[in-house]
């Protein structure tokens, strides 16, 4: 029964992919649902995380209701909101958005919030919201220069990737550092395995 299980991934973020591989997990397939992420007015950056990452699974699991090798797969499916406050910093998708979310960063701390939703075969639905929170040392305006002309803060929310050159930002991180990257790992094998997914069945096959 075990090795019918598929596991369907609704994001099409490599960050996310290579995380689920960390953990030994393939996803049978990778179906990014595209979702309106502007948030409601007065929503909290908890409530937005949790609210897209459920609208995210239920979009990929509409999908696949005419698919007949997936539609009883397992879906996972994430949304990271990065805040100052209440404040929710975009993904930066221009020049204008990485100055202005490294601006705001700079010398203060901020909360990375994850949502993640699982939809199992049998059509539960299950969630989890992880919080972490980072403080970056002070930026000078050099080095955010430098930072924006290395291109890795596109499409990245908050405007920087942890995993990357702004790990040298941070002073401080208290909580999952794979939240910041895009999927708490702990929370997605915990979800999983909690419902029935055999996590754990690719690991007599992992490389150091």
């Amino acid at each position: 029964m075990s090795i019918l299980q598929k596991l369907v991934l609704a994001s099409g973020s490599p960050r996310r992919i290579e995380l689920l591989q960390q953990a030994g997990i393939e996803p049978d397939r990778v179906l990014p649902a595209d979702v309106d992420e502007t948030p409601l007015r007065a929503e909290h950056p908890r409530s937005l995380a949790k609210r897209l990452c459920k609208d995210k699974a239920e979009k990929a699991l509409a999908s696949l209701k005419s698919e007949e090798d997936y539609a009883p797969a397992f879906i996972l499916a994430a949304d990271t909101v990065v805040a100052v406050g209440r404040r929710i910093l975009p993904k930066a998708e221009t020049i204008d958005d990485a100055i202005n979310c490294l601006g705001l960063l700079s010398g203060r701390s901020h909360r990375v919030y994850s949502g993640i939703c699982l939809i199992t075969p049998g059509g539960k639905l299950r969630q989890r919201l992880v919080e972490t929170r980072v403080r970056f040392k002070r930026l000078p305006r050099e080095e955010i220069e430098a930072y924006v002309a290395s291109g890795e803060w596109r499409g990245k929310a908050g405007g920087y990737a942890v995993q990357g050159l702004a790990g040298s930002f941070v002073v401080k991180l208290v909580g999952s550092y794979t939240n910041v990257v895009g999927l708490p790992l702990y929370e997605s094998v915990a979800l999983l395995s909690g419902e029935g997914f055999k996590a754990h069945k690719n690991w007599h096959v992992a490389r150091p």
